[in-house]
């Protein structure tokens, strides 16, 4: 990751560990698939996120979202290592583990960057 691309990836989960403190738990999930975005073609980074995502859905006992973590625990790190992340895709169990999403415009310009 260069080092503006981590910046912001260590924000949105910095905003995600805030937002679930304060009880604002689709706001930390919405920091949480920005942060997803951000580090799909980094192998820890992207680990990491789903590790924050499982978190999330065990504190919130969702169990639909926990069982969807489990396999995207396995095949995160995988996944980017090969090149096989889908662009965009948020890493919730509501989306297919391998369908690419639209990016948003921000997350965009920061990872055209090199």
């Amino acid at each position: 990751m260069t080092p503006r691309l981590r910046a912001h990836f260590e924000r949105e989960l910095t905003l995600a560990l805030e937002a679930e403190a304060r009880g604002a738990r689709a706001e930390a999930w919405r920091c949480l698939e920005r942060a997803h975005v951000l580090s799909q073609a980094h192998a820890l980074p992207h680990l990491r996120v789903h590790g924050r995502m499982f978190g999330v859905a065990w504190r919130g006992r969702d169990t639909r979202e926990l069982l969807g973590q489990l396999p995207r625990l396995l095949l995160a790190a995988p996944g980017s290592v090969l090149g096989r992340a889908p662009r965009g895709n948020t890493g919730g169990a509501d989306v297919g583990i391998f369908t690419p999403m639209p990016i948003p415009e921000d997350l965009q310009a920061l990872l055209r960057e090199p």
